[in-house]
């Protein structure tokens, strides 16, 4: 107990880094009631969050080669428990969008590099390679346990009490973490931070997120409910805006190479090594690991909308229906570092994706106004059993790839690549159902025969602009207010039902287009098994 209690500690760090997400997304509904906004308002909170994570990880790694890895994981630590504490209290969406997004986001780009560091520290050969298996297990397990943890105390008491659990996991880390081995000290001279990499960076991937978010709003290429400042609409040359944020994120990540290659001929600090970045299996680690979250974030977010929206299940239901995929998940992921030892990562990253492709279509043919329980929980099966053996494989593949005095900056490129997909995935995925709602909401009003041509063009004008997501009922009742007839509302509640079903089967398609293609990005993943018996070698870079 006592060689694998540094284990304990930074599993339990490591769990509740991974389980917000997956309580915010299955507690959407008590959220929305509780804050008064709209499920728009929090999939931007989550969004938010994981872009925190994204944009600022490398900050993260790199001061914890300035300031030690104990002491960045220890201050982590503690502004994360202050975010939790604050959002557990928030009366409104802009405290939780600040104690949630912002505050917990900055304190986990400090805990997330860390943790990987201190695995180095405290385990070596065998036990190195099984604890970053198993700290992939952890986080497997937080995704999959969320929607259950979520659900029984979102309906049971409130969605603010697993913040509250948070906290108290967090001060009980802090107690313990003195029985970890110490990681090696900074240097008598730290490096120093890199402002400028750091703002670019940062700016690069946030403009990126942003836009990609944004583009359901304000059109991907056709301008929608434009950006407006001072009354004045942003649509330049006639187009959205989210086309030129993009090319900005892309131009400012342009910067950052550009400024890093002159610190590097000038001798200076730079914010990532980027040598790293020329390891074959690191690279196929990153961009398949970025695949992963994109895919579960993605599912994890449509789902509850469908379960909760559609089906009209509370937090727990919601939960229990998906826990064949929790179950199905963590088995995975446990197995996966036995697996390894027989087949490659590569081929085992490759099944998963294939499952999680097949989980995407099965899932398109059970939506309907009535749960197909048992197919539905087939669907649920194939694709926690892809990603359980996902999340099993990518991080010991990316943290070996590396010589142990770079675990640092491993972490901390495991982490943006982490959570840029999961902030991909959701704002991606809920443009899709956002988008396909929209379209298939008035190209159906605009066709049916009961309503009025007036009505037609008014409700086309407005829906045009981006529908939200409410419940059939709801749809029916704000046509009621807004002056029409019980028989034309009936017709119009018919109309968007349908639209958001269609809607939720394009974006699950999406998630089974998306697997697929993902496993363009495993081809240069090892293709040979792992040992567990021998400490792995780090990788040579490729030369420039």
């Amino acid at each position: 107990m006592k060689k694998w209690l540094p284990l304990a500690i930074l599993g339990a760090a490591q769990f509740i880094m991974v389980l917000d997400s997956s309580v915010m997304n299955v507690s959407i509904t008590q959220i929305v009631d509780d804050l008064d906004t709209t499920i728009t308002g929090v999939q931007l909170a989550i969004t938010l969050y994981t872009l925190v994570m994204a944009s600022f990880m490398l900050v993260g790694a790199k001061l914890g080669d300035i300031l030690g890895r104990d002491r960045t994981f220890a201050i982590g630590l503690g502004i994360y428990g202050l975010g939790s504490l604050t959002t557990a209290l928030s009366p409104n969406l802009g405290v939780l969008l600040v104690g949630w997004s912002f505050i917990e986001g900055i304190g986990a780009v400090l805990v997330i590099p860390a943790i990987a560091a201190l695995v180095v520290s405290n385990y070596q050969g065998k036990d190195r390679a099984l604890a970053y298996g198993l700290i992939g297990g952890v986080s497997g397990a937080a995704i999959a346990a969320g929607p259950l943890i979520g659900g029984w105390v979102t309906t049971e008491f409130s969605w603010r009490y697993v913040f509250v659990g948070e906290v108290v996991v967090v001060i009980g880390v802090l107690l313990f973490r003195r029985k970890m081995q110490a990681a090696p000290p900074p240097p008598e001279t730290p490096p120093k931070l890199d402002y400028v990499g750091a703002a670019l960076s940062a700016l690069g991937l946030g403009l990126i997120v942003f836009s990609i978010l944004k583009s359901s709003t304000w059109g991907l290429i056709e301008p929608k409910d434009a950006l407006t400042i001072a009354g004045h609409e942003i649509t330049p040359l006639g187009f959205s805006i989210v086309p030129f944020m993009i090319v900005g994120g892309l131009g400012c990540l342009w910067g950052f190479s550009a400024w890093e290659n002159h610190r590097e001929a000038a001798g200076s600090e730079t914010l990532l090594d980027r040598s790293l970045l020329r390891i074959e299996a690191m690279r196929a680690g990153l961009s398949t690991l970025l695949m992963q979250q994109l895919l579960l974030l993605g599912t994890f977010f449509v789902l509850p909308v469908y379960l909760q929206v559609v089906l009209g299940l509370d937090a727990f239901e919601t939960g229990k229906r998906l826990f064949p995929l929790s179950i199905a998940m963590l088995l995975a992921a446990l197995l996966g570092p036995k697996l390894a030892r027989r087949f490659a990562p590569k081929f085992v990253c490759r099944m998963g994706l294939l499952a999680v492709a097949v989980s995407g279509l099965v899932l398109v043919g059970t939506i309907d106004v009535e749960l197909n329980g048992a197919w539905f929980a087939v669907g649920l099966v194939f694709f926690g059993i892809g990603a359980g053996l996902l999340v099993s494989q990518l991080g010991n593949v990316i943290m070996s790839s590396v010589d142990q005095s770079k675990a640092n900056e491993a972490g901390g490129l495991q982490g943006t690549a982490q959570n840029l997909g999961a902030s991909v995935g959701t704002a991606l995925i809920g443009a899709v159902l956002i988008a396909g709602l929209t379209s298939g909401f008035v190209s159906r009003i605009e066709s049916n025969p009961a309503l009025p041509q007036r009505v037609q063009e008014q409700i086309s004008a407005a829906a045009s602009n981006g529908v939200d997501v409410v419940p059939v009922e709801q749809a029916r009742q704000i046509a009621l207010d807004a002056g029409l007839s019980r028989r034309q509302a009936d017709a119009l509640a018919s109309d968007y039902g349908d639209a958001l079903l269609d809607a939720l089967k394009r974006s699950l398609f999406a998630v089974a287009l998306v697997a697929m293609g993902g496993l363009w990005f495993t081809r240069r993943l090892p293709e040979e098994s792992a040992s567990n018996d021998d400490e792995v070698p780090a990788a040579v870079p490729e030369p420039a």
